[in-house]
């Protein structure tokens, strides 16, 4: 578990390691346990790819305010 805490995998990564974990589960043929440990990898991997998602979002939003913000260099100063 440390292991998975120090190294967080790229969106890319985890989005592959949950599309995979989700074909397995419809594939069923797995005991409970597997099932459950495979579904609560899954909520981690999905958290891991909402974190991506969100901080894209800011990043996004910052890039998008500095865009619409109002140039004020001394060629458009008014004196």
């Amino acid at each position: 578990m440390a292991e998975e805490k120090a190294e967080t995998p790229s969106y890319e990564q985890a989005r592959e390691e949950l599309t995979e974990v989700v074909r397995r589960l419809e594939a069923g043929g797995l005991t409970l346990e597997q099932s459950i440990e495979l579904w609560e990898r899954g909520e981690r991997l999905a958290a891991i790819c909402e974190e991506w998602l969100q901080g894209a979002r800011v990043r996004l939003a910052a890039a998008m305010a500095r865009r619409e913000e109002p140039a004020t260099g001394p060629e458009e100063a008014p004196f």
